[in-house]
């Protein structure tokens, strides 16, 4: 199989797909606008097929990412000095760029809850009970503005990793070497020979891809990004179960 061939055709239809939720949007390439809002639901539209491209991106990361060997360890850098604020200020330099996420969000467990019940009486006798003031809330509508300052960020974030893929491959090579090794610390044994059980418990992400169906995808596809999606997919969980022949 040719790999290179695979994922520059893949890369090339996502760089299609972003070019047109970037004119969608009507996000210009001059930066994001702190106050920018769209309509709600034209955001929610960019942000449906949004979520299904980023998933995509990160799984050709680790098909790029298949044979590559780690690079050498970053020199770590002194924390960037906490500033508090005062309530009702914003910090004068804020982020202005966001790094795509190597991983999947993990899905959320919802425990069936019982709902509270209202505390409003619904039957009122008139000359007994006195009226209830209800607070009623005006159901959203498609014309709402909604920010789109972060929604900006996550499609310039999109944009950086495909264009520059070797970068973000050799970000994902780190952390899978910083995890096997991790895993090969806590199996061998110590000096007095017992092996580390892990005083101090440390919750790791072992697999980037989170379990079932990844983020976005569509059991009847819609759009060019799901079938890219579906391909993608497979590719990456064929590139993390190769056996390492080196």
């Amino acid at each position: 199989m040719d790999w290179n061939a695979a994922i520059e055709t893949n890369r090339q239809a996502l760089k299609r797909v972003l070019a047109s939720l970037v004119a969608l949007a009507g996000i210009t390439d001059g930066g994001v606008d702190r106050t920018a809002t769209l309509p709600r639901l034209l955001h929610r539209t960019v942000l449906r097929l949004l979520r299904p491209a980023e998933a995509a991106a990160r799984r050709l990361i680790i098909v790029a990412a298949r044979d590559m060997a780690p690079p050498p360890a970053r020199k770590a850098t002194p924390p960037a000095p906490v500033v508090h604020l005062k309530p009702g200020t914003t910090p004068k330099n804020p982020a202005k760029t966001l790094p795509l996420p190597l991983f999947d969000p993990l899905p959320r467990w919802r425990e069936h809850r019982r709902s509270a019940a209202s505390g409003v009486p619904r039957i009122r006798i008139p000359g007994f009970s006195a009226p209830s003031m209800l607070v009623l809330r005006r159901p959203p509508r498609a014309n709402d503005p909604v920010d789109a300052a972060r929604l900006a960020l996550r499609l310039q974030a999109l944009g950086r990793a495909l264009d520059d893929l070797p970068a973000h491959a050799r970000r994902f090579a780190r952390w899978r070497a910083n995890r096997d090794a991790a895993a090969t610390q806590m199996r061998e044994p110590d000096a007095a020979g017992k092996r580390d059980r892990g005083r101090r418990v440390v919750i790791r992400r072992v697999w980037p891809l989170r379990p079932g169906r990844p983020p976005g995808w569509r059991k009847q596809p819609s759009h060019e990004v799901h079938h890219v999606l579906t391909a993608v997919h497979d590719l990456a969980f064929w590139a993390m179960e190769r056996p390492d022949t080196s």
